[in-house]
């Protein structure tokens, strides 16, 4: 299986070398910062934090 990431359009912005990046499957989604190997949330609850990110539940980060 080959797993396609993709970057978020906000990182290095600072010019730090941080990253974050997304892969998603049918099941699950593989969360990763360029600098550590990948965590695994099942969609469902890729979902529902992506739904708080939208809302703003989550606060200044």
């Amino acid at each position: 299986m080959s797993v396609v990431w993709r970057k978020s359009s906000r990182s290095n912005s600072g010019g730090n070398g941080d990253c974050v990046e997304v892969s998603l499957g049918s099941s699950t989604a593989f969360v990763r910062d360029s600098k550590n190997k990948p965590s695994t949330i099942a969609v469902p609850g890729w979902d529902a934090f992506l739904d708080a990110v939208k809302r703003g539940d989550l606060g200044q980060v």
